[in-house]
């Protein structure tokens, strides 16, 4: 069996690292972005660049398999737009972003009277997931996950894939899970704040250290946030505010209509906000944590 073919279109730092990882795995790796230069670095690093969605659509022969690595909402249905006079019955598109769930099976149902599979995946882990293994939940019809449930496989950390359901349900989870990083990011921040703020005079770099050897709060975050301490300590180069906050007010939204008191994610919600006008060690340590693991962008102060 030759290599592996698939299509990337988007190529921010989620779709460039997965681009990345699947090269490394021995892909053909077709990719399109708006901006050519981007398309120009990739074919740099063994992608195979193209420049239209025609010859985009060409390269990939029969029974395309292509990812959407591209914002949420309108920027997907552009895309499928301009991809759709150049695909075939049974081609393949899997939307990798963080669409809307009920947008997601909007788009399942419309591609499915042309012929055209379509699946929802909610990827977690950040731009390093990205890259080297990333948590993904898919939604669609089960046998096309099984059809191409290598690709998955290969994409994900060990045991870190699954089908969760009919379509829309990968990006139902992945919305929810983003609802439960909101609260997490804001009881790091708040705790390290009140240790900042304590007559002891912690060393922060010191108690993450520890933590990330045995407690019970281990986790990517806190090793994140061993290594922001370590190079920047008093969190600077930061204008402290929280940025983003969608996808938590649609997880918050789902939560409320069943009858779920997403209390953690309100309080997170409320404080991104507050954020705008008043900054914090703890709204720097988020800021930076953002930046860090999900390439988010922070304004120097």
């Amino acid at each position: 069996m030759g290599k592996k073919r698939v299509g990337i279109v988007g190529l921010g730092k989620m779709g460039k690292n997965m681009a990345l990882n699947l090269i490394s795995k021995k892909y053909h790796v077709t990719v399109y972005n708006r901006s050519p230069e981007s398309t120009r670095e990739m074919a740099r690093k063994g992608a195979i660049g193209k420049y239209s969605f025609e010859e985009f659509a060409d390269s990939l022969g029969n029974r395309k398999i292509i990812i959407l690595m591209v914002t949420a909402g309108k920027p997907v249905d552009d895309i499928i737009a301009g991809l759709f006079p150049f695909l075939s019955e049974g081609d393949i598109i899997i939307d990798g972003g963080n669409s809307f769930y009920e947008d997601s099976s909007r788009r399942y149902e419309v591609l499915k009277e042309e012929g055209i599979n379509f699946i929802d995946l909610g990827v977690s882990g950040g731009l390093e997931g990205a890259k080297n293994g990333a948590s993904l939940t898919i939604g669609g019809d089960k046998n096309i996950f099984k059809k191409i449930e290598f690709l998955f496989r290969d994409l994900a950390e060990k045991n870190g894939y699954g089908y969760v359901g009919n379509s829309g349900a990968g990006h139902f989870v992945k919305l929810i899970h983003n609802g439960i990083e909101y609260a997490i990011l804001e009881a790091y921040g708040e705790g390290f704040e009140v240790l900042s703020k304590s007559e002891y005079k912690f060393n922060l770099k010191e108690i993450a250290k520890i933590w990330n050897n045995g407690s019970i709060i281990k986790s990517n975050l806190t090793e994140l946030i061993e290594k922001i301490l370590n190079k920047n300590p008093e969190l600077k180069n930061t204008d402290g505010i929280i940025r983003g906050g969608e996808s938590g007010k649609l997880a918050h939204s789902i939560a409320k209509k069943s009858g779920v008191e997403f209390d953690s994610l309100k309080l997170a919600l409320r404080k991104r906000k507050l954020s705008e006008k008043k900054q914090s060690f703890s709204t720097r340590l988020i800021s930076l944590l953002r930046e860090e693991f999900g390439g988010h962008a922070t304004k120097e102060k």
